[in-house]
């Protein structure tokens, strides 16, 4: 019995179409179909939700925010594998980030709600360290496209667009920078954290630097 299972799965390694190879292909055909060393998949797809902290850091002493402020960070992530030996990944996306801050200065108090189409750029490497788990550390950068916020300056009881060209004293619409962070995936629940360094001056005066700043807590599953 055990002869006819050996002579058996021997001959079923060479008719996997119900056809014979050629004995001169047979080794071709294995090293052919040889699996991947790494056991991460080719690509993924995945969602995130979370919270953003933010911080706008600036010259001007009413734009630079002494306070940070919250708001709701999520979208869609795309990967792809960039090695058949290392899982070394590219990883995009495009996400809804809400940075911003909040200052006050000699007397009068600001918040800026600075709403943002966010498109990552990072490579990520993902690590094994138990069965379907894997630590996920990244770096690389962003796009953004603001698409919506406000301006409130409460002593005045007034407020307008972060985005508008009817003001001085707001912020440009695009932004970029660097992204750092690390990743927990376990199985396909995913856990998040990051940190978006503003390398882009958002400020419309150009003799003062204003940069943003925000770091994202989030979770989802991949798929």
């Amino acid at each position: 019995m055990m002869a006819m299972l050996c002579s058996l799965t021997a001959s079923a390694q060479f008719y996997p179409d119900g056809r014979p190879i050629h004995p001169s292909k047979r080794g071709g055909y294995h090293q052919r179909y040889e699996r991947p060393r790494h056991s991460n998949p080719d690509t993924y797809s995945g969602v995130r939700f979370g919270l953003g902290m933010a911080t706008v850091n600036s010259d001007s002493p009413y734009l630079d925010g002494n306070e940070v402020k919250t708001g709701f960070y999520g979208g869609l992530a795309f990967g792809v594998s960039l090695s058949y030996n290392t899982p070394i990944f590219f990883e995009t996306g495009i996400y809804f980030s809400q940075k911003g801050g909040k200052s006050e200065y000699d007397g009068e108090k600001f918040t800026y709600n600075l709403d943002y189409l966010e498109f990552p750029v990072v490579f990520k490497y993902m690590a094994p360290v138990a069965d379907k788990v894997t630590i996920e550390p990244f770096a690389g950068g962003f796009l953004s496209c603001g698409v919506g916020g406000k301006i409130k300056d409460y002593q005045n009881r007034a407020a307008y667009s972060s985005f508008s060209d009817e003001y001085y004293d707001n912020f440009r619409r695009f932004d970029a920078g660097l992204r750092i962070g690390c990743g927990l995936s376990v199985d396909q629940f995913y856990v998040e954290a990051a940190y978006d360094f503003g390398l882009a001056n958002v400020g419309k005066n150009d003799f003062e630097d204003t940069h943003t700043g925000a770091a994202n807590i989030s979770v989802g599953f991949n798929f």
